[in-house]
């Protein structure tokens, strides 16, 4: 079966663009620092428990930060 050829594409006014942009950014960022612990848990193993933040300190504090970040359109 082939493929169904995509569909022509909707060029985006110069704002969305940089949005997208700054968006995928954000996310580049934030895949970058998952890929960092993980190396490093490989290389060094996991850390140790007593090391670690309490669940409910890291929701709290994940929490705080929501209602400064700028909002976004589902």
């Amino acid at each position: 079966m082939n493929p169904q050829p995509a569909p022509e594409r909707q060029p985006l006014d110069e704002t969305a663009a940089d949005a997208v942009r700054a968006y995928a950014a954000k996310e580049r960022e934030k895949t970058d620092a998952l890929a960092s612990v993980l190396e490093d848990i490989a290389l060094n193993g996991y850390p140790a428990p007593e090391t670690g933040v309490l669940w409910e300190t890291a929701r709290d504090a994940h929490l705080a930060r929501l209602p400064g970040e700028e909002p976004r359109v589902a």
